[in-house]
C-alpha cells in the first residue's frame, strides 16, 4: 500500500537515547528539558524569536484566537484543512469566507476589504500547502481596518519569505507537528508571537492560566509532552535530508506527469518551498474520480485535499465561493514522502498519464 503520506521514523537508538533520558529524570511533562532544547532549536532553525510549543496545532489555532480577544467575524479561506474553520466555530466565532486565487490556491487579498463589517475582528490566511500569501496585501489591510491577523502556516516548516522565516509575519502564525508532516512531534504545533506582551500571556494560557503559581486568567490545558519533544529532536537532526528527497520526487513528478493535462499550483515568487505535497489540479471532477479510483484499485492512495470547500460544512452559513468549490472537486494530492521508492513513484506516474484525457 502507498499511502498518500508515511510518517517519518527517526532511527530508533537515537529515540531511546532521548526516551531514557526521560526515564532517568522522572519528568515527563510540564515544561520539561526536552521541550526547553527543543524550542530552542527550533528557534535556530526556523529563524524566530519566539515560539511556543503546544500539543497539537489546532489548539494553536484556539489559544491565539483566545490570546487575541477575538470577537464576531473573521474573515478566512474556504480552501484549508478543516481544523482552520472548526477552531474558529469551537471559539464562538463566525467565519466570514472570501474566494481564492486560482492560481496560487490562497485566499485573494484583492476580495478581503469588501468583506469587512463593523463586526470583523480578524484575518486568518492559510500559506496552501506551504505557499505564501500575499503577505503585503493582506497586512495593509488589516493595519488599514485595525485587525489582527494569525497565519495558519500549518504546511510552512522551514518555509521563507524575502528571505527569511514566513513564520515572522502576522500578530500570530501558528504551525503543526502533525506526524503528516514533514517534521512531526507524534502530535504537536506551535505557536509564533510576535508580540512580547501576548508571548508572555500565551505562555500562560497553555498552562491553565497559571504565573508564578498562581491563576491570573482563563487557560487550557495545550502543553506538549516530554515524549514528543524527544521525536522533535530526533526528528530534526534528519529534517534537511528529509527535505532533499522530498525535492526529488516533487521534481520527479513535475518531469516525468502529462504537463499538458494538468496544472499545478503557482508558488509565489517571494517564498521557498518545503515540498510538504504534491497537488495536480484535473479538468473535472469526474477525471479526478476517474484516476483516483485506478490509483485505489492498485493499493496507491491519494488524498483529496481539501475537499470539499469548507462554506458547505453543515455547521458554518454557506455563502458562495466559486473559484474555492470549483477547485476543490479537482485537486487530488499524489503521494510524497522521503522514502517513497522511484519504482513506486513510476507506478503512480504511469497510471495517471495512461488514464488522463
Amino acid at each position: 500500500m502507498i499511502n498518500v503520506t508515511k510518517s517519518y521514523l527517526p532511527d530508533i537508538n537515537r529515540f531511546k537515547y532521548y526516551i531514557d533520558k526521560i526515564y532517568d529524570s522522572g519528568w515527563i511533562t510540564n515544561n520539561g528539558e526536552l521541550l526547553r532544547n527543543l524550542e530552542d532549536k527550533l528557534k535556530d532553525y526556523l529563524g524566530v524569536d519566539n515560539i511556543i510549543l503546544v500539543s497539537n496545532g489546532t489548539l494553536a489555532l484556539q489559544v491565539a484566537y483566545k490570546m487575541l480577544s477575538l470577537k464576531g467575524e473573521v474573515i478566512t479561506t474556504p480552501f484549508s484543512f478543516v481544523a482552520t474553520t472548526s477552531s474558529l466555530v469551537w471559539e464562538g466565532l463566525h467565519p466570514i469566507y472570501v474566494d481564492i486565487e486560482e492560481e496560487t490556491l490562497n485566499i485573494d487579498p484583492d476580495k478581503i476589504e469588501s468583506s469587512i463589517t463593523a463586526n470583523t475582528s480578524c484575518i486568518v490566511p492559510t500559506h496552501v500547502f506551504g505557499n505564501g500569501c500575499d503577505i503585503e496585501k493582506i497586512e495593509y489591510i488589516a493595519k488599514k481596518n485595525k485587525l489582527k491577523v494569525i497565519y495558519d502556516a500549518a504546511h510552512c516548516f522551514g518555509v521563507n519569505y524575502n528571505g527569511s522565516s514566513i513564520l515572522n509575519h502576522g500578530d500570530v502564525s501558528i504551525i503543526s507537528f502533525h506526524a503528516t508532516k514533514i517534521f512531526h512531534t507524534i502530535e504537536g504545533g506551535a505557536l509564533i508571537v510576535n508580540n512580547e506582551e501576548y508571548f508572555n500571556k500565551a505562555r500562560e494560557m497553555i498552562n491553565f492560566g497559571f504565573n508564578n503559581g498562581k491563576v491570573i486568567e482563563l487557560g487550557i490545558n495545550a502543553k506538549m509532552s516530554e515524549f514528543q519533544a524527544a521525536m522533535g529532536l530526533c526528528i530534526l537532526d534528519d529534517i534537511d535530508e528529509i527535505i532533499s528527497k522530498r525535492k526529488k520526487t516533487y521534481e520527479y513528478y513535475q518531469k516525468c506527469l502529462n504537463r499538458k493535462s494538468i496544472k499545478y499550483q503557482v508558488i509565489n515568487n517571494k517564498c521557498s518551498m518545503n515540498y510538504c505535497y504534491f497537488p495536480i489540479i484535473l479538468k473535472s471532477e469526474v477525471e479526478l474520480l476517474k484516476i483516483r479510483d485506478k490509483l485505489i484499485d492498485n493499493e496507491i492512495i491519494p488524498r483529496r485535499y481539501f475537499y470539499p470547500s469548507l462554506n458547505t460544512l453543515p455547521y458554518v452559513k454557506n455563502c458562495s465561493v466559486m473559484i474555492s468549490e470549483d477547485i476543490s472537486r479537482r485537486i487530488l494530492c499524489l503521494p510524497i514522502y522521503n522514502s517513497l521508492e522511484r519504482c513506486e513513484q513510476d507506478r503512480i506516474i504511469n497510471i495517471i498519464n495512461n488514464n488522463i484525457s
